[in-house]
């Protein structure tokens, strides 16, 4: 999968490529190129966007709804509120510009996978976001007819944004059964993620 890089700092890209490892990158500098690169990519890309220098350039394609596909934001100081609009228009991952290596990668194969990554405080903000709606009864349906009784307990603790720890505590049971129940929640309602599924059942 081709990694294309979109900002205006050529710092930056060259701090990414050094950070990540990375070779045989592309890199666009404003929108006509980047459209350019995005049709040449015949085995699919990545696009990871800087957003301190080309957040003009994003927020356009956001409003004239042609944000590419496996969209990621970047940004030196990321904020939950820009975070929140971002997800919400379609980019499939938001966070800190210069994040480690290992989260780096985490965020690549999450976003190839086609799902959604955040960071842990703005996943738990987008559940806590994601509350102000109850559920309607399809998704009440979904849950009750997929799902077992303990683990419709743990979608519900979920939603309302609570961690592994505190589901445990809640239901007094480990921290392990909890990741048991998340990942058969996960495989029986076809998501990957905790985004993926507050967006399923909001």
């Amino acid at each position: 999968m081709q990694t294309i890089f979109f900002s205006s700092n050529m710092d930056m890209i060259n701090e990414w490529k050094k950070r990540h490892n990375l070779q045989n990158t592309i890199s666009c500098y404003e929108v006509g190129t980047l459209n350019n690169e995005i049709k040449k990519a015949s085995e699919g890309y990545i696009l990871i966007c800087d957003y301190d220098s080309i957040a003009h350039e994003l927020n356009s394609l956001i409003a004239s709804n042609t944000i590419p596909q496996n969209c990621i934001v970047l940004e030196k100081s990321p904020a939950i509120s820009t975070g929140k609009i971002l997800i919400s228009h379609g980019i499939k991952a938001y966070g800190n510009s210069r994040m480690l290596n290992t989260h780096y990668l985490q965020l690549v194969e999450t976003v190839a996978r086609g799902d959604i990554w955040t960071y842990p405080e703005l996943t738990a903000s987008l559940i806590k976001l994601s509350k102000k709606t109850k559920l309607n009864d399809d998704a009440k349906e979904l849950i009750h007819t997929r799902l077992t009784d303990k683990e419709e307990e743990v979608v519900l603790l979920i939603l309302e944004g609570l961690t592994n720890d505190a589901i445990a505590k809640a239901l007094d049971i480990t921290i392990r059964t909890v990741k048991a129940h998340i990942s058969s929640i996960f495989i029986k309602l076809h998501v990957n993620d905790r985004v993926s599924l507050v967006l399923l059942l909001k």
